[in-house]
């Protein structure tokens, strides 16, 4: 039996109003700059030891000497912003560059780092705002949720239960951690949406390896704590110990994970015409170009434009590799995302003929351009 060939045919990403560079911090926080080694990003990322003792750890080395860890920009919530404006702007991007109404969607898969209401995902409330009248659900896993909705959607398609899919991601990571918070400048907010449908012969996605992430699932969690007339204030906590797991463990999982899937689908490292890897931190994408063995030049490293956007990063890579001109059609893409207390996922792809939505980016042209000409440190 021939399986249908089932894929990406539209992606838009969306980005909030406010951006902030690190000149920002600068001058309202300059105090908290000036002692910023001391302070909690600057102790999440530092070294214990005094050498590098794995390949994360030398990947992070040469960002060490800067307070922001590599960030240049980030761009967060403004006024009237939620996870739920920007999902909807990404949504409609993503149909009207698939040239789809929302009658033609059969179902939306939602993923948000973190929904709107404690106890409740942002789907039903967002396919209302959207006026769908098809089915519409949650998907958690954590920051690697991109991946994992990409081949739930792709398997819904190809068995014939749905024939438009529409994957909406979000990660509002502003909402829960204060600004005079160090570890706030290395994260920032934004939402990615697909439109996953059928292709042409041969394209669409090829394999999936996905695990849990139980080993690093206390890596993260929110702290709930009262505040003034009872209303609940959720903030982001970090172990301390956090560097160390990440260190020891992000290794196996972008192996097992890219490995897998691409002995599931029957090619070499080498036949893979580029690669997308969400960048959490700014040396995520040399660490696992050197892990893997695989030139820099074929992978993109989106960290110093987005800073840390969850599960987003992925779709945003995808976007922009292809507005670049990095991925086209017919190229064999392979994708890999991972999350805390979630999972970690790697695809392989047949790129198709993908629609793009707008310009995520304010200042397009500029913005851009600076993308393409960021390179990956490598020694």
């Amino acid at each position: 039996m021939v399986e249908q060939p089932v894929g990406i045919r539209a992606i838009a990403v969306s980005c909030p109003s406010v951006k902030r560079t690190n000149d920002y911090y600068r001058e309202k926080y300059p105090e908290l700059v000036a002692q910023a080694e001391q302070k909690s990003l600057a102790r999440l990322f530092s070294l214990s030891e005094s050498t590098p003792s794995n390949q994360f750890d030398q990947q992070m080395l040469p960002y060490l000497s800067d307070p922001f860890r590599g960030t240049v920009e980030r761009w967060v919530l403004g006024p009237n912003e939620s996870s739920l404006t920007l999902e909807y702007r990404a949504a409609n991007d993503a149909l009207d560059a698939a040239k789809l109404s929302p009658n033609d969607v059969d179902l939306m898969i939602v993923a948000s780092v973190w929904p709107e209401q404690i106890g409740f995902g942002n789907a039903a409330f967002l396919a209302q705002k959207l006026n769908l009248q098809g089915a519409a659900w949650n998907l958690d896993g954590s920051c690697g949720s991109t991946p994992v909705a990409l081949q739930t959607a792709c398997a819904l398609v190809r068995a014939g239960e749905y024939r438009n899919v529409l994957v909406v991601i979000s990660c509002t990571y502003s909402r829960f951690i204060d600004e005079d918070n160090t570890i706030s400048w290395f994260l920032g907010d934004g939402a990615g949406a697909f439109v996953i449908g059928l292709l042409e012969p041969n394209q669409g996605i090829l394999a999936t390896k996905t695990v849990h992430t139980g080993n690093i699932g206390d890596l993260v969690y929110l702290n709930v704590m009262g505040e003034k007339l009872g209303n609940p204030k959720i903030r982001i906590e970090l172990p301390k110990d956090a560097k160390n797991v990440l260190s020891q463990t992000a290794e196996g999982l972008v192996h097992t994970c890219c490995m897998g899937a691409a002995v599931t689908a029957g090619v070499t490292y080498k036949e893979i015409d580029f690669f997308l890897f969400n960048t959490p931190f700014a040396w995520f994408a040399s660490f696992c170009t050197r892990i893997l063995g695989i030139d820099p030049k074929r992978t993109l490293n989106l960290f110093p434009q987005y800073a840390n956007i969850g599960p987003v990063l992925t779709i945003t890579n995808l976007y922009h590799a292809a507005q670049l001109g990095k991925i086209s059609e017919n190229d064999l893409v392979l994708i890999y995302g991972y999350g805390a207390a979630g999972v970690a996922s790697a695809s392989v792809i047949r790129w198709g003929k993908v629609a793009l939505g707008p310009s995520p980016l304010q200042e397009s042209d500029s913005a851009v351009k600076n993308i393409e000409n960021m390179s990956v440190i490598s020694d």
